[in-house]
């Protein structure tokens, strides 16, 4: 990170289960998730305390399960423990990196990570520890996007950034359709007015009534989570706003 001071210097930073794929068809890239516990290291050595939540989708998806006829609390459990497996591959990354991380789950198993403690979460951050936190909010029905707004408010984090496969919130699906629309800036009432589905309702919900922006850029650049953490290069920044205004990139 250059000399330019971080716009947030506590943050959570949110990434798919998918993200960790990189282009294998399932499972987890180790390069990749090398390269992003290297952004992460970068983020952390510019004096930003972070902390993670990252989903399951690249090993097992609750949703996907109950569509196969798994009992949906069963299958949403089976995700929060895919959840932990990905949790542990990052860890691992970043501390070959250097970089001191805990992980700390919602489903307690002692013998591999932390339970979730709130307070020994925010002292770890202080520290300047990585917490990544684990198995979602430990209940079923509920998605890792809204277990991430939930962590970021309980550890009063001045931002949550997603990190996706695209490089902000577009009007339609970039990757089929060349004519999207890329916005610099939404209120979160136009994420949930149209239906842009770039988090869950009740995640932009719970942000919202926190007052935590959220902040959508791509993963897969790398060097990016740098640079929005200066308030540069591309994102979407999704934040309260008096009259709701659009800006297309």
């Amino acid at each position: 990170m250059d000399n330019a001071s971080p716009r947030w210097r506590r943050v959570l930073l949110k990434v798919s289960g998918e993200a960790l794929m990189g282009q294998s068809a399932y499972g987890i890239d180790i390069g990749t998730v090398e390269r992003i516990a290297s952004d992460v290291k970068e983020a952390v050595e510019a004096g930003v305390q972070i902390c993670l939540v990252i989903g399951g989708g690249n090993i097992f998806r609750g949703l996907a399960g109950a569509a196969k006829g798994i009992d949906r609390s069963t299958a949403d459990y089976m995700g929060m423990l895919a959840t932990v497996m990905n949790a542990l591959a990052v860890q691992a990354s970043l501390e070959r990196a250097g970089v001191p991380t805990r992980v700390q789950s919602a489903i307690p198993m002692t013998s591999v990570c932390e339970p979730y403690i709130r307070r020994r979460a925010i002292r770890h951050m202080e520290k300047g520890r990585v917490v990544i936190f684990a198995a979602g909010t430990g209940n079923p029905f509920f998605t890792t996007d809204t277990a991430a707004a939930l962590r970021a408010a309980e550890m009063n984090c001045e931002a949550m950034l997603k990190g996706t496969q695209v490089d902000g919130v577009y009007d339609m699906d970039p990757k089929h359709n060349s004519q999207a629309k890329r916005f610099d800036s939404l209120s979160y009432y136009e994420v949930l007015a149209r239906d842009l589905q770039v988090m869950d309702t009740s995640a932009v919900a719970l942000s919202r009534e926190n007052g935590i922006p959220i902040v959508v850029f791509s993963i897969h650049d790398r060097g990016a989570l740098a640079r929005v953490l200066r308030g540069q290069g591309r994102c979407t920044i999704i934040e309260e706003r008096g009259e709701p205004a659009m800006r297309g990139a």
